[in-house]
Formats: structure tokens, sequence, C-alpha cells
């Protein structure tokens, strides 16, 4: 009879699966509180924006509203819109994590959204930002395909979204291409939305009559048209800036630009290699120049702080010192302020408002 001293020892299971599920549930999490914190309809604001189009004679911004002109004027047809657009940029952000193969990249995702940026993802939902890193998205899909041509093409159709793509999502890409391509061919690829991008800058935004045509069609429609968004196209830059305090917007978003840097290259050694990803990260703070909004330059910043991380971690794993300097950045991001358009504000995740709130 075989005793059990015979028998080969029995060793536990480790479930090494464990770790990912946990991440799994607390990026589930964190998109079910940003979507609550944030989530509301398309404001009148960014179905008056997607009403313009190139057929109408608008020279800028003119990508959404060209495709959506056969549709109609409706508010309907914005809104739906609006949340394909952020629901494919929801899938884009779900299959990165899903794909990741670390839990430092997981990580970093599951931050994104627990910090005030999570909200403000939901809440800019209809505005074109949600465009031009949908278009990233695809091209650095493409990239990875070895698909160039694609690639450039996509990310050239975003500065026809919107001319912001200079700064927000073409750094992104040159980044990538430049690390996954030769100098010439990455030169060759950044081309086309470069020139492509300065050529909307340069050109009139709006031919002349285009604007009362537009305020005409827009008197009739079914929601309330707003004027100011209309009236972007007829001002100049300089008469932009005299709306607003370009210092104000560079003293809000310069801690967070000092933040994000300072925390990629405490994960990233300070070196010539990382320019590229800190020029990345750092671009949209050149918007301060471009217009007032500043908690969204703020988010643009952040975001862009977070995709470039997520880019350059690729297979390898934070431990240590390092996922605690992840931590404490995304730690110091949670105070962050970014207010709201239109009067909303962020939900609570309490069920009653504090008395302090009533008075």
């Amino acid at each position: 009879m075989t005793t059990l001293l015979d028998r080969p020892p029995v060793v536990a299971a480790v479930p090494e699966k464990t770790p990912r599920r946990s991440i799994t549930t607390l990026f589930l999490v964190a998109t079910g509180v940003a979507g609550y914190t944030g989530f509301r309809p398309p404001g009148e604001w960014v179905a008056t924006l997607q009403s313009v189009s190139l057929t109408d004679g608008f020279h800028r911004r003119f990508l959404v509203g060209t495709l959506l002109k056969p549709f109609g004027n409706d508010y309907l047809v914005f809104a739906i819109a609006s949340f394909a657009v952020l629901g494919g940029l929801l899938a884009a952000v779900a299959f990165a994590f899903f794909r990741s193969r670390t839990e430092g990249r997981r990580l970093v995702i599951v931050g994104w959204l627990l910090i005030p940026t999570g909200g403000y993802l939901f809440h800019e939902v209809g505005y074109f930002d949600q465009v031009l890193y949908l278009l990233l998205f695809g091209a650095l899909w493409a990239v990875r395909r070895n698909r160039p041509v694609l690639a450039s093409a996509l990310i050239a159709l975003s500065t026809t979204a919107h001319e912001i793509a200079l700064l927000t999502v073409l750094p992104v890409f040159g980044f990538v291409v430049l690390r996954q391509f030769p100098v010439r061919r990455a030169c060759a690829v950044l081309a086309p939305p470069t020139v492509l991008g300065m050529l909307i800058l340069a050109l009139p935004p709006v031919a002349p009559g285009a604007v009362e045509k537009l305020r005409r069609e827009l008197s009739t429609t079914d929601f309330t048209y707003r004027a100011d968004a209309v009236n972007l196209f007829e001002r100049t830059q300089s008469q932009s800036w005299q709306l607003y305090s370009i210092t104000d917007v560079l003293l809000y978003l310069t801690p967070i630009a000092v933040v994000v840097i300072g925390g990629f290259l405490l994960l990233h050694r300070p070196s010539l290699a990382a320019a590229l990803p800190v020029a990345a990260i750092a671009a949209p703070l050149l918007l301060a120049f471009g217009g007032w909004d500043d908690a969204r330059w703020g988010f643009l910043l952040v975001s862009n702080f977070a995709i470039v991380l997520w880019l350059r971690l690729d297979r390898r794993e934070l431990k240590g010192s390092r996922l605690v300097a992840l931590t404490a950045v995304f730690l110091i991001l949670t105070h962050v302020p970014m207010p709201y358009f239109d009067g909303y504000a962020p939900r609570g995740l309490t069920l009653v408002t504090p008395v302090e709130d009533l008075r």
C-alpha cells in the first residue's frame, strides 16, 4: 500500500490571474465612476460647431459637419454622432487596456480614468477633441500594422476636424513615427498632416457670407444655436487674445505641465531620447495662445501624458520606486480643478448634498 510519504507533495496552485482580475475590476469601476461623474447630453455649442461644413464655405473644423451635412441640422443627428464618437473612444481605451501586456500599462489607464480627466472625457461629448484622439488611435494602429500611408492620412484628417491637432495628436504621432521608422521615412509620413495643418491655418477661416448663411440655417433648427460659436470664424487671433488673459491660462497649465513632465522623467531617466516624448506631452501647453479653455487644455495635457507614458512602457513593468512615483503623480493630479462648461459640475459620489453647498 502506498503511504502518504510515497505520494508526491501537493503544491497549492497560485492564482496568477488574480492581480489581472483585480485591475480589470478596478478598470470597470473607474469607467463607471468617470461616466457617472461627467456624463451629460451634447451641448448647443457642439451642435452648432457640428453644423459647420466645407461645402458651406468654412475652411476650419469642417470634417464632422461635412460628413453630417446630408443628414440635416437636427439636434438628434448631432447627438447620435457625438455619442458614437465617445463610444468609439471608450472602445479604443478598453482595447488598449485589455491588450496591455503589463500591469503598469493598465494602471496608467485606470489612473487617467479616476482623476478628473475621466469625468471630463464624458463631459466633453461632442467636442472635436474626441474626434482627434479617435483618429490618433486609428493612426497608431495603422503604424503598428506597417501602414504608414493610412496612418498619415488619418492624422491629416484630424487637422480638418480641428486645427489644435497640430499641438495635440500630431506631436504624439510624430514621437511614435520617429521611433518606428528611419528619419527620412518618418519625415515623409509626417509631412502631409503638417503641411495640411499649416495650410488650414494660413487660409481665411471662412468664405465671405458663409457665417451669415449658417446663421439663417440654424435659426430654423430644433435647438438654440450658439452665436458665440459661429462668431469664432469671424475673429482674428489678435482679436481673440483681447478677450482673455494668456497669462492666466498659462498659470493654470504650468503646474500641471510640471507634474506630468516631472513624473514622466522620474519614470524614464532624462536623456536625449526622452526629448521627443516630453515634447509630445508638453505641446498642449501652447494652446494657452490659442484660446481661453484652460480646463480643456489641462485635460489634453494630462491625456497626452497618459498616452505617451502608456506607449513608452511597452513591455516594461513598473515596480518599486517607479510604481510609487506613478501613484504620486496621479494623486497630485486628483487635486487639479477642471471646471465644466455650460454651468455643469462634476457629480459627487455621495447620496446627499453637503449642507455647506446649500448655503
